[in-house]
């Protein structure tokens, strides 16, 4: 290998998309334009007070600043049993079905890692968060990508998959209520997967780590089926429902031999999150859940104000159900530039920044993601700039 030789596993993984948005961005902004961020997911809500006294108070104690638990300490693990005994009715083992994660992703990557042999398919939905394909790629695992525009087509394109494949599949991803689509499901539809999956032979990846940001029913967990535990994990998080992402705190639970699986391959990666963020999210599992509603409600208000504003500027979006996203189509005057280049358009005429479609995969493309990160009076601002740019392009 020479110095210039680009390395194996780097090269598995394609350009990321997001960064030629992401330096237009930059460029704009430094060059003195205001440009509305409704781009990434990154929650701009205050984590609420009474968590944050919790990190404070135990960053005082200095054997807190010890080495931590790869698993994570376990009162946290019990306050995460104990958050679905009360949410979902699922009573899980926290020394057994309970891994505390450095935020979702770190564990879904992990996961990846422990349960992935070279060559294993892996079947995932597209458009999807990036991690839950390049998580199992970086693993060496091969991706089966199917459309996901609906629940229905993912369920469809599962079913039909597992028939042709010549290899039985390792594992499938679920991820609703999804990042990007917004799109929810009932129990009947984790339902139809266990039963999939276990006729053949497969493990169940759920993501859920938008459960708690929903404004009509509250979307189920895959473990409250009966079954689930024999083949499924749930990757679930505290970022979004507490205002809590740059604490990056989350959790894995579920069936386990997976669990042991990803607490052995924690073990030689890390120690945890620092003590004191674990105390603190023990505090916000247990705490008040009204502030869960409080950061639900604001969602809901700047949900509401994109809805009807953008179709005022003469772009319909869908209504999501849940998440902190809608997922728009590309309006059909603009439907042949493709996300990448409609979303460097809207920041050059608009002052608008969102996530291009394609970023999730090719299914993707025809759409785009709007994060609702900004407050209403920035969201109706954007949807002047836009109606402004629609009339003169």
């Amino acid at each position: 290998m020479t110095n210039t030789e680009e390395f194996y596993r780097i090269k598995q993984l394609p350009p990321y998309v997001f960064e030629e948005v992401n330096a237009l961005k930059a460029r704009l902004r430094a060059s003195g334009r205001d440009i509305i961020d409704l781009g990434m997911g990154n929650p701009d809500m205050p984590t609420p007070p009474h968590i944050v006294d919790k990190l404070i108070e135990t960053a005082r104690d200095p054997k807190a600043h010890r080495y931590s638990a790869s698993r994570g300490i376990i009162g946290l693990r019990r306050a995460m049993a104990r958050y679905y005994e009360r949410r979902f009715g699922v009573g899980l083992d926290p020394e057994t079905e309970v891994v505390a994660t450095i935020g979702s992703k770190e564990g879904f990557a992990n996961l990846a890692q422990a349960i992935t042999a070279p060559g294993d398919i892996i079947l995932s939905p597209n458009p999807a968060y990036p991690i839950h394909a390049y998580g199992f790629i970086i693993a060496g695992g091969v991706i089966e990508a199917m459309p996901a525009l609906t629940p229905e087509q993912y369920l469809s394109g599962l079913s039909a998959a597992i028939a042709a494949s010549a290899t039985s599949p390792r594992a499938m991803v679920i991820n609703y209520p999804s990042n990007p689509t917004a799109q929810t499901v009932e129990l009947e539809f984790y339902k139809d997967v266990v039963a999939l999956a276990r006729k053949n032979d497969i493990i169940i990846l759920s993501d859920l780590a938008y459960g708690e940001i929903y404004f009509d029913a509250p979307p189920p967990s895959i473990l409250q089926v009966e079954s689930a535990r024999e083949i499924a994990v749930e990757i679930n998080s505290l970022s979004k429902t507490f205002a809590m992402a740059g604490w990056r705190i989350g959790m894995a639970v579920g069936n386990q031999r997976l669990i042991a699986a990803l607490a052995r391959v924690k073990s030689y990666l890390d120690y945890g999150a620092f003590t004191p963020i674990q105390v603190a999210a023990i505090a916000a599992l247990d705490g008040p859940t009204d502030c869960i509603e409080e950061i639900r409600q604001t969602y809901r208000a700047r949900r509401d104000t994109v809805i009807e504003h953008f179709a005022m500027a003469g772009w319909e979006i869908p209504t999501p159900d849940a998440s902190m996203f809608a997922w728009a189509e590309i309006p059909e005057q603009y439907r042949s530039l493709g996300s990448v280049e409609f979303a460097k358009m809207l920041m050059e005429k608009a002052d608008v920044a969102v996530a291009p479609g394609l970023g999730f995969g090719e299914y993707g493309d025809g759409h785009v993601r709007i994060s609702l990160v900004e407050n209403q009076q920035r969201i109706r601002q954007a949807a002047r700039n836009i109606k402004r740019a629609f009339q003169n392009n």
